[in-house]
């Protein structure tokens, strides 16, 4: 059984509630009134809104509601609109008077009367109770079909909890499905993690503005998905600016700055013209960059202050120039890692660390293989105008090689969209066969076993494999087990260092404190040269089998 009270808020009409001061006023329908006047909607209390110099109407207004519902109080309450027709001033006084009243949900119930007053504020109201911060329901009055005296006419309550109505919630439901596939490019995948994570972002992107991180390693499909999450809220209206978007490892020096930020002309040698920068750019829309990690302590530090408060200074500017964005960020790091390391701000890291959402690379999806086959044969048609399939025996190999362990995927998605379009060109009448598949099988193998001679960048996925490169086969198998992950470290870090010295400084972090004397550099390259390994600058360089290799 409901024992709440019912309290109706609402705003005194100048015009319906006024009527005669005589008594043909009870001839005429008055919406404050009369709303007190229905037998199965009992009002126990009803602050009435009105502006001060409306006071004496207020006050009859009270006195006949006391007369037709003696059981209701009467609150007059007054509030000053400036301007009742200005949106804004109309806006902020209701939001104030809705974070100052005092509402009790829990033993009240709220209605919310959007009969009376301007359109302004009866437009104000919907959305206040639409967002929460009137928590109750709306409430519209109407006069009687016919108009007889007496009579108080109709009125209807609208319940703007939208989940309650089955094919509202439905629609909501298919909108909510269609989000999430579009931010999948329409592939119906099947790894249940995946699903979940694309289903969370969905959620978010729709109903914030706040920076979003995207993690993963390379090639696991980042930049397209802020494309996708950019051309969401681009389609629901949220967004009027555009989708920009840089590598942050393209970015150095003053370039980093001036493309980031902008310059004026005559800021630096070669400015020979303004140049807005891309934060000014990205104004009203989203601003993605890759590998955030990248960037420089500066820029990073200026790259803060516009997101916490939205202005900047161009370069050679002496006056900031504002921006208002959404900032996505993508990187292939981990960020607290180069925290520790002092690469990375941790201002910068807790402001963008709101939302963060770590895409799995293809070999921690295998499940979803296939349907993202179709979906790069299918790009491919799009893009040459062909239409290429497997024939049936070529279509299980590829599948049961790309499914097995044997695929490392480490480029993910970059390795598999380069597959397919080299297998599509390569297939005459259009169908590739088996003998394409098993080239692409050993070029594939061979790429990921980093024999190239083209000179690309080599990636490990193990601790094995990692040393196998650097050792050679039969040097790994002579090392002990223990051995294994500490060697393994070792070189991680030295291909992500800068020096010698910087690697050294992060692998004896904790023991050099303990030594009045250090020498980080001498004690790594010892190290090193235990297993015929060296620093050359930045590379790391390794021998086996008589030939040299190179992180």
């Amino acid at each position: 059984m409901n024992n709440k009270k019912n309290i109706l808020l609402g705003l005194l009409g100048t015009n319906l509630d006024a009527g005669p001061a005589t008594s043909a006023r009870w001839s005429k329908w008055r919406p404050s009134i009369d709303l007190c006047r229905h037998e199965d909607f009992l009002v126990d209390q009803f602050v009435l809104l009105h502006q001060p110099g409306d006071a004496p109407l207020a006050n009859r207004i009270r006195a006949d509601i006391e007369l037709v519902s003696p059981e209701t109080r009467v609150t007059l309450l007054p509030l000053a609109f400036d301007d009742p027709w200005d949106f804004e001033t109309v806006y902020t006084q209701l939001h104030d008077f809705s974070r100052q009243f005092g509402f009790d949900p829990d033993n009240h119930d709220y209605f919310f009367h959007i009969t009376t007053g301007t359109h302004v504020a009866q437009i104000c109201f919907y959305l206040l109770t639409e967002a929460g911060y009137f928590p109750g329901k709306l409430i519209q009055s109407a006069p009687p079909k016919r108009q007889r005296t007496g009579e108080p006419g109709r009125y209807f309550i609208i319940d703007l909890d939208l989940s309650r109505y089955d094919l509202i919630a439905n629609r909501f439901e298919q909108e909510h499905r269609q989000g999430t596939d579009y931010l999948k490019s329409g592939i119906k995948t099947r790894n249940e993690h995946f699903n979940a994570l694309i289903q969370l972002i969905e959620k978010v992107a729709i109903n914030s503005r706040a920076p979003i991180l995207l993690t993963g390693p390379t090639g696991a499909g980042k930049s397209q998905l802020a494309r996708r999450i950019y051309e969401l809220k681009k389609a629901r209206t949220q967004l009027q600016g555009e989708f920009i978007e840089v590598n942050c490892a393209t970015l150095r020096g003053d370039n980093a700055m001036s493309t980031l930020f902008g310059h004026l002309k005559g800021a630096f040698t070669g400015a020979t013209k303004d140049r807005p920068g891309l934060l000014k750019s990205a104004n009203k829309g989203i601003l993605f960059l890759d590998e955030i990690g990248e960037l420089g302590m500066d820029e990073q530090a200026m790259l803060l202050r516009a997101i916490e408060e939205k202005q900047f200074f161009p370069l050679g500017a002496d006056r900031e120039t504002r921006t208002d964005f959404q900032l996505i960020a993508g990187t292939n790091r981990n960020l607290l890692s180069e925290v520790r390391r002092g690469r990375f701000r941790e201002d910068l890291l807790a402001r963008i660390n709101l939302w963060t959402f770590a895409l799995p690379g293809l070999k921690d999806r295998r499940e979803d293989i296939a349907p993202n086959l179709d979906h790069e044969l299918e790009r491919y048609a799009q893009n040459e105008g062909v239409l290429v399939r497997f024939n049936r025996e070529a279509h299980q190999r590829f599948l049961q090689f790309a499914q097995s362990e044997q695929a490392l995927w480490s480029a993910n998605f970059r390795d598999l969209n380069a597959s397919v379009t080299r297998m599509a060109t390569l297939a005459g009448g259009k169908r590739i066969s088996q003998q394409i598949v098993q080239d692409e099988i050993e070029r594939l193998q061979q790429t990921w076993r980093g024999t190239h001679d083209n000179g690309s960048t080599y990636t490990a996925s193990s601790d094995d494999e990692l040393l196998s490169h650097y050792l050679g086969p039969e040097r790994l198998a002579a090392l002990d087990l223990f051995e294994r992950p500490q060697l393994a470290q070792v070189i991680r870090v030295c291909r992500d260092a800068g020096s010698l010295a910087e690697a050294g400084r992060i692998l004896f972090a904790q023991s050099r404190k303990k030594r009045k004397k250090t020498n980080d550099s001498d004690r790594l390259r010892k190290y090193l040269e235990k297993y015929q390994l060296r620093m050359q600058g930045s590379k790391l360089i390794g021998t086996h089998a008589g030939k040299m290799v190179k992180s």
